[in-house]
């Protein structure tokens, strides 16, 4: 089967495609040191280096919102561990939705396939709590405080009606 990732990817060109949104996966910022050319037409990257961490996977252009998101998978069947967050993600959010943006994660548990959307006020609530409290978020906090996504046939991922009911309540 095809990874969230690519899901996603789909997803994204036919909104994209349908003028609905303008979202694309971030580039990894990458440090290029050397390179060999064995013939004209064909180089090879033979080091490199992340130039530094980066920040989420997703961002865009929606009815005038900006969306910055990060896309999960777990093979965990009762919660999301934290741990799959990096801190600077974290803070790449917090400071995105400091200036209006609308943040979030979709998660999706692979072992049955079932897919969330969670808000990032969810994700800030146990992260803060992650050194005190638990490590991970239950599964039940995420089934009833996200948004259960479908899997449909275009988009294949259409998280963007989740994104509606995010900023009916901005409003």
């Amino acid at each position: 089967g095809m990874s969230l990732e690519d899901e996603l990817n789909a997803s994204n060109e036919y909104y994209l495609k349908n003028q609905q949104a303008v979202i694309h996966k971030k580039p990894v910022p990458i440090q290029i040191v050397q390179v060999d050319y064995p013939k004209r037409s064909a180089a090879v990257i033979k080091e490199a280096y992340f130039k530094q961490a980066s920040t989420t996977d997703y961002n865009g252009v929606y009815k005038g919102y900006y969306l910055d998101f990060e896309a999960k998978e777990t093979r965990n069947q009762t919660s999301f561990p934290l741990n799959n967050f990096h801190p600077h993600q974290v803070k790449h959010m917090q400071a995105c939705v400091q200036q209006g943006g609308i943040c979030f994660t979709i998660i999706k548990f692979s072992s049955t396939q079932e897919l969330f959307l969670l808000p990032a006020a969810v994700l800030f609530r146990y992260w803060e709590k992650r050194t005190t409290n638990r490590k991970s978020i239950p599964k039940k906090v995420i089934s009833s405080q996200g948004f259960p996504i479908n899997y449909e046939y275009q988009p294949l991922i259409p998280y963007l009606t989740k994104v509606d009911l995010l900023i009916e309540e901005l409003k």
